[in-house]
């Protein structure tokens, strides 16, 4: 898991998410100005990434798809999301207190 969120940081910090739906597209200038829209493609990742009981990630490609399906809504407002994103998806999670 810990080598799937590297990478997948590593990918958005380099502008190499998902070539084929962001070509042409530099999207860290929009993302990076701002430290919501990065969180959300954080978020995204997150909530959409499936762990396996022994802690393989299960979807690495699918959690990066979704999220390169935000980045280019977010640069590109007539791009259509298919299929539109869930509440779970989007929902952002705040910090965890200790009781």
């Amino acid at each position: 898991m810990r080598a799937s969120f590297r990478f997948f940081a590593f990918f958005l910090a380099n502008g190499t998410i998902d070539v084929d739906l962001l070509d042409d597209i530099d999207y860290r200038p929009s993302l990076f100005e701002f430290g919501s829209p990065l969180e959300q493609v954080f978020a995204i990742y997150c909530n959409v990434l499936e762990i396996g009981a022994d802690g393989e990630v299960l979807n690495d490609g699918d959690a990066q798809y979704r999220a390169a399906q935000w980045i280019r809504r977010y640069c590109d407002p007539t791009y259509q999301v298919e299929p539109p994103f869930q509440a779970w998806e989007t929902e952002l999670h705040g910090p965890r207190m200790s009781a």
